[in-house]
């Protein structure tokens, strides 16, 4: 994956950064359709080239923290590098490296981990900032945490561990609602309000031609809505970011992983160009972060809103579409997480529970998560495994990479019949 690099003359032509086509086999061969890369108007890359900083950008002077008295900024530290430099801290944040992006069956490094999704998504979400004015750090920092609550085996996990978790409970869990918790509640880290709200509300799943953040006063209206949302999963939609910079990352986060799952589906022999339809973003990956950047830029300078024009945003939601159909429904990537990782999490669910309420202090869950988290630094008012049982046993589970969740299956469940099947470098 090409880098964008800064800004200045750059934005002109930049697809000058994928002067190769970024699949499998970078040749175009004969009879192969040339990608296409759009540029930014002659206008816009004058008024880009300026660096003139927006007038609907984020203030780091408007910050809000729940705790005041401490982490207060200065020339070096500023509001949302302190939050950067927390969220990357995070024990939680290394986790990202053996997440499941899409393929979670594969021993293959060519394919996408969510670490790298993270990587992407404030790479594009810096670039677009870059160019409208906006306040960098902030966007970093909610990209940077964005999926910190995700579980392993990408949202077939989520949606298993949600299934679970509210059979026990009658509450729900979505990998947003619970970044916000690992960074504000699991490890009470007083990040700032508006980097807790980009978080939330960087859902990827909805995409929107026209992006406009909604004013958010307090933590009080915030935990409001995060409530909200366990009770109903259906609130997660009206979560909408408090600041442009958090409307960047929402639809950067769907420009990360439209084309690169692409990729990797081609990188995993499922799929290839050809089984995709043309349109006004492209086919390959390069094709489609050039494209939407340069219009998301063209569309969106000097506004209040993040906007692509109907063509492309068009494009956009059939580019999506043609995923879900093509690749995340592909009976190879979903039937071995059903039938196998399933009931695995059920089991592990379960196990831990009892031994949470058995109090089994020599118990997995005590010795490597509860342990884990006390060591923690920062101060909080109780004891971490004071906290609802459930909700220890879904932060532990959410907390884990793919690898972690199997040899931990294993070691408690050393007579099963469930084993996971992975596909490796030379099959």
């Amino acid at each position: 994956m090409r880098q964008f690099y800064p800004m200045i003359a750059v934005m002109i032509t930049i697809d000058h950064f994928f002067l190769q086509k970024t699949s499998i086999n970078d040749t175009i061969l004969p009879g192969e359709k040339m990608p296409n890369y759009e540029n930014l108007s002659p206008e816009m890359s004058e008024k880009v080239s300026r660096h003139k900083i927006s007038p609907y950008a984020f203030s780091d002077d408007n910050a809000v923290r729940r705790d005041n008295a401490h982490d207060k900024p200065n020339a070096v530290r500023t509001p949302f590098i302190r939050d950067c430099d927390k969220i990357l801290n995070c024990p939680f944040y290394n986790r990202y490296a053996d997440k499941t992006q899409v393929f979670s069956f594969y021993k293959n490094d060519d394919i996408s981990r969510r670490g790298l999704h993270v990587q992407l998504v404030s790479r594009i979400a810096r670039t677009i900032g870059k160019a409208l004015g906006l306040n960098l750090e902030l966007i970093e920092a909610i990209a940077l945490g964005h999926d910190i609550g995700h579980t392993p085996f990408g949202h077939a996990g989520e949606s298993f561990l949600d299934e679970i978790y509210f059979e026990h409970t009658g509450r729900h869990f979505a990998h947003n609602i619970h970044s916000v918790r690992v960074l504000d509640k699991i490890f009470p880290y007083n990040i700032t309000l508006q980097t807790l709200n980009g978080i939330a509300a960087h859902d990827g799943e909805i995409e929107l031609s026209e992006y406009r953040p909604k004013s958010l006063d307090s933590f009080a209206e915030f935990h409001r809505q995060i409530e909200s949302c366990y009770i109903d999963k259906g609130n997660i939609k009206n979560l909408v970011p408090c600041t442009l910079e958090g409307c960047v990352v929402r639809i950067s986060d769907i420009i990360a992983y439209l084309g690169k799952d692409r990729q990797d589906a081609e990188r995993a022999n499922l799929l290839n160009d050809t089984d995709y339809d043309s349109g006004a973003i492209g086919v390959i990956n390069a094709e489609i972060i050039n494209n939407l950047v340069v219009n998301i830029i063209e569309n969106s300078y000097g506004k209040p809103y993040i906007k692509m024009d109907e063509k492309h945003f068009a494009a956009l939601k059939k580019a999506k579409s043609d995923n879900y159909e093509l690749i995340y429904k592909n009976k190879l990537v979903a039937e071995m997480l059903t039938t196998t990782v399933k009931p695995m999490m059920k089991a592990v669910y379960e196990k831990m529970l009892d031994d949470l309420k058995g109090k089994s202090y020599g118990s997995v869950i005590y010795k490597h998560h509860i342990n884990y988290v006390n060591k923690a630094h920062y101060s909080r008012i109780t004891p971490y495994e004071s906290e609802e049982p459930n909700q220890i046993v879904v932060d532990y589970i959410a907390s884990m990479t793919d690898d972690y969740f199997v040899e931990l299956y294993n070691h408690l469940f050393p007579e099963s019949d469930l084993k996971i099947a992975y596909k490796g470098y030379f099959d």
